[in-house]
């Protein structure tokens, strides 16, 4: 059950667990555009955790589904909680849309998309050079958009820590809330 002043324990794991997988994922995907002697090595971690984040996303939706946010403040400008609303969208919506065109991007090079060992995921579409071309590009402008997304998620969010102190950020820190320990 998820509180007022804050999300649950499982809730604040998936979040900080993946936002530490996206932003190696970001790294990596940065390096493998920028290292050619380290290229297939990267890349061979690259699939498996982007694989790893889908499943985490759709878990994490899941999750959220049976447990709602804590609400925003009440004296949060109405603009604001659209923001809010629709940066989180996005960031849902880029979660599961990378790790999917990424996997199509692979199906249409023919590449295999190897998680672990022999456990291979079968291909999501058909072999197509022209489909390939197009699916990279548009893996590396989602892969962008992820990036200027959480830039604005994290100014949201030490804007609410810092400046507002309205408990927000606290909601999903990593710790536990005070509030919540005094009564665990």
């Amino acid at each position: 059950m998820t509180s007022p002043s804050g999300f649950t324990l499982p809730a604040r794991l998936l979040h900080w667990s993946m936002a530490a997988l996206i932003l190696a994922m970001l790294l990596i995907g940065a390096a493998m555009v920028t290292s050619l002697g380290e290229y297939h090595a990267l890349v061979s971690l690259h699939r498996p955790l982007g694989i790893l984040i889908l499943a985490l996303a759709l878990l994490r939706l899941a999750y959220r589904r049976r447990h709602a946010p804590p609400p925003l403040p009440a004296d949060l400008p109405r603009w604001q909680q659209r923001a809010a609303h629709a940066s989180h969208l996005a960031l849902y919506g880029l979660m599961l849309a990378l790790p999917l065109v990424g996997w199509a991007m692979l199906s249409a090079a023919r590449y295999p998309v190897a998680l672990v060992g022999p456990l291979v995921l079968p291909p999501i579409l058909p072999g197509s050079p022209m489909l390939y071309a197009g699916l990279r590009v548009l893996h590396t402008v989602l892969a962008y958009a992820l990036f200027g997304v959480i830039l604005a998620h994290l100014g949201a969010a030490l804007m609410h820590g810092l400046i507002r102190r309205d408990g927000v950020f606290a909601s999903m820190a990593p710790w536990r809330p005070r509030a919540e320990r005094q009564q665990g």
